[in-house]
């Protein structure tokens, strides 16, 4: 086979679903004073589902969403395009940290899951939304068990994963590496992500949000009248303010110790031809990962080309987020390696593009939630890699938090308890850096896991993507 590495030679450096045409201008930035409602500081899923939802319940509010640069930049235009039903960064997450409401949980990421097609469809937001669902697929014989103990967690907690051997998985994706599989055939839709950004943003403004991008929030003080918030060339004066800039520092301090910045890095191929495609199979459709820690996530696009992205996640000292790092040569070659690994029939297939961006981890893998201000400020951040689906959930939370409502999601255990902070510099980077070594041991042994990442799990930490 040839060197994988020259398929990377035409890669343009940006990512594959923001380099399109059918991107919105900007909106103009904030000069001068404003006064509102309801502020949403971030323009990503989060904020934009936190500033839609809030107009679908009260079409009164007067709302106002600033964003830094433009609304889905960041790593809502720019992840994988995996939509699932999960809030828990997946079942078994779910099932270590809050099993006695878990049943919960699944059943509202479920009918969270079904209310984001429905806003697709009201609002006519064409965003390639394939309900597919997806695969876990084994690539080591100790995976293999693991597919069987999680369909059993899954069918105890009334949700349905077909356990597939090698000969059926590859009957569905072609790859010599695979020797079994799980199939969520329902709890996780494909779409575009920058699309659907794009499209709950044309969403909010028809709905009457005012939007101001180039619009950095650079502080945020309270008064008895109410929350003020500089920007740098005016100020916002709200009722009320929900806070959802996930991977970069919030403005409040106190919650900056709860998340890290991670980098995540993705390959997306030329179209495939229709021969091409038929020897992959894939007449399904299905986005799939594998078992791995350190794993990959694929899918198809709409024209057919293949994202392949996942492995290296990278922690920087500081936790500093920087553009220079959205490009890591290295990663990108190890990425072309593991592709033609697992399609070694696809060898002359050249990468268009390749990218990566910073989202936010937190010790818990999954959300978590805040308010301060007496009330008045509310916060959503940790979402961890699975936050296509879970944003929309995390914005009904801050609204919820925000009316002083007690709801069922509010009575989660979930959104009443915060994860453990992560240490400061440099425990921080240290700690992160033995968990990732520990986590690449692991996947060479078997899958075993030392004292470290046993004293992690007991203690319901970690560090993940």
């Amino acid at each position: 086979m040839a060197d994988p590495v020259r398929a990377l030679q035409d890669a343009q450096p940006v990512p594959f679903w923001l380099d399109d045409p059918a991107r919105p201008a900007a909106a103009s930035a904030l000069v001068g004073d404003v006064r509102c409602d309801l502020l949403v500081v971030g323009g990503g899923y989060s904020g934009l589902w936190t500033a839609l939802i809030a107009k679908e319940r009260d079409p009164s509010l007067d709302v106002v969403l600033v964003e830094a640069k433009e609304a889905g930049w960041a790593a809502s235009g720019r992840n994988g395009g995996f939509c699932e039903a999960s809030l828990t960064h997946g079942l078994a997450n779910g099932y270590q940290r809050w099993p006695d409401e878990l049943h919960t949980l699944e059943r509202l990421g479920a009918a969270n899951l079904q209310a984001m097609e429905d806003t697709l469809e009201r609002h006519g937001i064409d965003c390639d939304w394939e309900r597919t669902g997806s695969l876990v697929v084994a690539t080591e014989p100790h995976q293999v068990g693991e597919l069987h103990e999680f369909a059993g967690l899954a069918a105890r907690h009334d949700s349905r994963l077909d356990v597939l051997d090698g000969d059926a998985v590859r009957a569905e994706i072609d790859s010599p590496t695979f020797l079994g599989g799980l199939w969520d055939r329902n709890g996780v839709a494909m779409l575009n992500p920058a699309r659907l950004a794009w499209g709950l943003r044309r969403a909010c403004l028809d709905q009457g949000v005012r939007i101001f991008e180039h619009t950095p929030a650079t502080g945020l003080t309270g008064s008895p009248r109410g929350i003020t918030v500089r920007t740098p060339y005016g100020r916002v004066a709200a009722r009320r303010v929900a806070l959802a800039t996930n991977a970069f520092p919030s403005l409040l301090r106190r919650h900056r110790p709860y998340t890290v910045p991670v980098y995540d890095y993705a390959l997306m191929t030329e179209p495939l031809s229709e021969e091409r495609l038929a020897s992959v199979g894939w007449r399904g459709r299905q986005g799939f990962s594998d078992s791995a820690n350190h794993f990959h996530y694929v899918r198809l696009s709409a024209d057919n080309r293949i994202l392949f992205g996942g492995y290296d996640v990278v922690h920087q000292f500081r936790s500093r987020v920087r553009a220079e790092r959205d490009q890591r040569p290295e990663t990108f070659a190890t990425l072309a390696r593991h592709f033609f690994r697992t399609f070694p029939q696809l060898e002359g297939v050249r990468f268009s593009h390749a990218w990566g961006g910073a989202i936010d981890t937190c010790t818990r893998f999954s959300a978590f939630f805040d308010l301060s201000h007496d009330g008045r400020v509310a916060y959503a951040a940790g979402f961890t890699g699975l936050g296509v689906g879970a944003t929309r959930f995390g914005a009904e939370v801050m609204l919820d938090l925000l009316d002083g409502a007690r709801t069922e999601r509010t009575a989660l255990e979930m959104v009443r308890r915060k994860p453990l902070p992560f240490p400061p510099e440099p425990a921080r980077s240290i700690g992160i850096g033995i968990t990732q070594w520990a986590l690449t041991r692991a996947d060479a042994d078997a899958g075993r896991r030392n004292l470290w990442l046993r004293t992690l799990d007991r203690f319901g930490l970690g560090f993940d993507s």
